[in-house]
């Protein structure tokens, strides 16, 4: 095994330098635990990007794959299988009764849902108003649904269509809808953006405008989907459902993966050869999430998920209330911010050092996305650590 050095030189020759890459080479996660090549242990707060709900390696997820690659590793959705139909199944029971169309990535099914809200609207009607510190994803039409200037440098112009709004404004979004509005598209909890809640009675005033208007609400959930919050999917939070909803990251169980799902009327505009995904719905990513429903269900992971989810928060907002540095400490289940009153990229670096992964995003808040099957003594190490280097500024 090439150590930590040796795997970062083998990158400067031969891969893109497109990632800030910490220096060090991660090679074995179990859970909420991952080891470098120098053997060095550290505590996952942050697994997958947010990919990892279940942390790293989970054996129902593994055995799944294992099972399935042995069988059937991929065929073009020209022809029927039957994960794909279950997988799509399990997911429509649990939301609002959807129809599911599968692809590879978050940034892929928001792709696939801009496309079918201008083929559902009518021919006039193509805008869709997005909102200040979104983020949908890196591809073209994604990234000019992402309403963060930062992302367009050196890339504009953007594609046509998309109108900024700031978030949870609703006369801003009430003013800016035209003639040719044809959706709303929102997270309905912010992540890269901060993780920032809806104010109350924010998505319940857009489903009321989309219905007066006749316009489709589409929530994009690659992060507060699939059991992430303590509901299956972040709406259910706020009592309010989507006509469009795009799902990835934790929908596979870590492997790549996503998918839309539309109200089935919506769907139905997404006619043959309309759209296409070429390893949309494969067998291996269909059987990964198949599992991730079942574990979830069978281990009663969304009540363990708001059991971890009261031990951090009360954690952190204790520290707070004895921190100068912490302003707010926001969320829900196992999606957290803690906004700093400085740079928080320092903090995220001397946590590594000291053998605990976070992310810092918007310059000053730091972002935990815990795995829910979390054991609760990691979590306190991991949390002592955070404090420790906190307290320490």
């Amino acid at each position: 095994m090439l150590n930590s050095k040796e795997t970062i030189a083998l990158f400067d020759q031969y891969v893109i330098g497109n990632y800030t890459r910490y220096p060090v080479a991660l090679v074995r996660g179990v859970n909420s635990e991952i080891w470098d090549a120098e053997g060095k242990r550290y505590i996952d707060f942050f697994p997958g990007w947010g990919c990892g709900l279940f942390g790293h390696c989970p054996k129902p997820i593994v055995e799944a794959v294992q099972k399935q690659v042995a069988e059937l590793i991929h065929v073009p959705n020209t022809w029927y299988t039957e994960q794909q139909g279950i997988w799509a199944k399990l997911l429509s029971e649990r939301s609002f009764g959807g129809k599911a169309f599968f692809c590879n990535s978050g940034a892929e099914a928001n792709e696939a849902a801009i496309k079918l809200v201008r083929l559902h609207s009518a021919k006039e009607r193509y805008k869709i108003i997005t909102f200040q510190g979104s983020f949908h994803g890196r591809t073209m039409g994604a990234l000019s649904a992402t309403a963060q200037p930062k992302y367009h440098e050196g890339l504009n112009p953007m594609l046509a269509g998309f109108t900024y709004v700031p978030y949870g404004n609703l006369s801003a979004v009430e003013n800016a809808i035209d003639q040719e509005t044809a959706a709303i598209m929102i997270e309905p909890i912010q992540g890269e953006g901060g993780v920032r809640m809806p104010p109350e009675g924010f998505l319940a005033g857009l489903r009321k405008l989309c219905d007066d208007q006749n316009l489709l609400l589409v929530f994009d959930e690659v992060q507060t989907g699939c059991g992430r919050t303590g509901h299956w999917f972040g709406y259910q939070h706020f009592g309010v459902e989507p006509d469009i909803m795009t799902l990835a990251k934790t929908v596979s169980g870590s492997l790549p993966g996503g998918a839309m799902l539309a109200k089935p009327e919506v769907a139905a505009s997404l006619r043959p050869g309309m759209h296409a995904a070429t390893y949309g719905g494969n067998p291996i990513a269909a059987a990964a999430g198949i599992a991730t429903i079942r574990m979830i269900e069978s281990e009663g992971l969304l009540e363990r998920t708001k059991k971890i989810s009261d031990m951090f928060f009360t954690t952190l907002k204790k520290f707070a209330k004895e921190s100068n540095l912490i302003q707010e400490v926001r969320g829900v289940g196992m999606m957290i911010g803690i906004e700093l009153a400085i740079e928080g990229a320092p903090f995220v670096k001397s946590c590594m050092d000291r053998g605990l992964l976070i992310n810092c995003t918007q310059g000053n808040v730091l972002r935990l996305l815990p795995a829910m099957t979390i054991e609760e003594k990691i979590a306190d190490e991991g949390l002592d650590i955070l404090c420790d280097v906190l307290k320490k500024g």
